[in-house]
């Protein structure tokens, strides 16, 4: 009885560990309403909402909502730019 409550403790103290791993945000601090810059310094526009995996969300095109990969993130200059144009940001179907 004594192993099986050990077990159980052990697994659930491991859990969250493997959780948090699984899901790594964006090392960068996106924050709601900071303005989002394309790849050549264009600002793309401010950030709606940040989704769990650190990705940006912005309102385009008369209310549009689009989500920028974290992935493609990075901080120039201190601004929140992305890798992509604002082009291709504004031209995906999401």
């Amino acid at each position: 009885m004594k192993k099986l409550v050990l077990a159980a403790l052990i697994a659930a103290v491991a859990t969250p560990a493997v959780a948090a791993d699984a899901v790594a945000p964006s090392k960068l601090n996106v924050t709601v309403s900071a303005p989002l810059f394309d790849k050549d310094g264009k600002r793309v526009g401010n950030v709606y909402r940040v989704a769990s995996d650190g990705s940006p969300q912005l309102i385009i095109d008369e209310g549009r909502l689009v989500t920028v990969p974290a992935t493609t993130l990075s901080e120039a200059n201190g601004k929140l730019t992305t890798s992509l144009t604002k082009r291709e940001i504004t031209s995906a179907r999401h």
